[in-house]
């Protein structure tokens, strides 16, 4: 009888996602919509970090190579002359802190002090660099926490719409619940399409920052090295 019933149901209308979306509940459109914008505005921030991250990494490490090539890293800047890599805005905040100083280092004292200052001063760049560069991770790291959960409120909600069906037709067979049924699996699935993602590319780019984060740490190491030398040097003319 149930098979009947089915086969009665699958005839007289076509069961396709467009019709399934159109006659869900308000509520479980509402889930999808905030699923569906979600998916969006991951894979948009996910787009951007891949190409700005990238850049960075790129640009870093062609000032390093310059660095130690003996094309970039004088301290005595030109008036104006600025970063446009993390690398090179770390040397740019130490190489500061050397032309305030006015390279008049009669002391070994005065050149400890000035060398102290760029160290701080370097930290704080790198500071700087890593949360400007992981700007939009928090909105990853809240999609791929919240959207199984606001899916699984969809779920809740279309089985919910499933059960007062039956109370209401009297009749458990499959024309019944399959709409709520199928917008609650829907629901879930959409949850965890926007989820993975988003977990998935907060963790690599947490890595990536981390790994940016300790070049520039060894970069901050290798000038302050140079900068000690030129320090004594200058107390010595």
């Amino acid at each position: 009888m149930e098979t009947e019933s089915i086969g009665n149901v699958t005839g007289s209308s076509e069961f396709s996602l467009f019709t399934l979306l159109g006659e869900a509940d308000i509520v479980v459109k509402l889930v999808l919509c905030i699923l569906l914008l979600a998916s969006i505005w991951s894979w948009v921030v996910i787009g951007e970090k891949l190409f700005s991250l990238g850049a960075l990494k790129k640009a870093s490490r062609a000032f390093e190579e310059a660095f130690w090539s003996g094309r970039a890293g004088e301290f005595d800047l030109r008036p104006g002359q600025g970063g446009k890599d993390p690398a090179s805005r770390v040397f740019v905040s130490c190489a500061r802190e050397w032309q305030d100083a006015g390279r008049a280092l009669p002391t070994p004292a005065e050149a400890s002090a000035i060398v102290m200052r760029a160290e701080r001063s370097m930290r704080a760049a790198v500071d700087r660099e890593l949360s400007l560069a992981g700007n939009g991770l928090s909105v990853l790291a809240t999609i791929g926490s919240a959207s199984p959960f606001i899916g699984l409120f969809g779920t809740v909600w279309g089985i919910m719409n499933a059960f007062l069906n039956i109370a209401e037709a009297q009749d458990t067979s499959l024309g019944t619940v399959a709409g709520p049924i199928a917008e609650a699996l829907f629901a879930t699935g959409l949850g965890l399409v926007a989820a993975i993602p988003a977990v998935i590319f907060y963790n690599k780019f947490t890595s990536d920052l981390t790994k940016l984060g300790d070049q520039l740490d060894t970069f901050s190491q290798d000038v302050l090295v140079r900068l000690s030398r030129r320090a004594s040097d200058a107390t010595r003319d």
